[in-house]
């Protein structure tokens, strides 16, 4: 993902890891760059490198 693509990820908003279903709803906590930190409902607080994870927002 372009670092373009990871400027809508901002601090509050929702996501899911479609390759992570049951980690169930993340809220991101920072974006750092590529570096994307969430924590999942599931399995809590996970940094991600966003050019190799494909995190999908969550519209209410």
């Amino acid at each position: 993902m372009s670092s373009d693509l990871l400027d809508i990820f901002e601090p509050g908003m929702f996501v899911t890891n479609p390759d992570a279903p049951d980690w169930g709803l993340g809220q991101v906590q920072s974006r750092i760059g590529h570096r994307i930190t969430v924590n999942f409902e599931q399995i809590g607080k996970v940094v991600i490198d966003g050019r190799l994870v494909s995190l999908m927002p969550v519209w209410e």
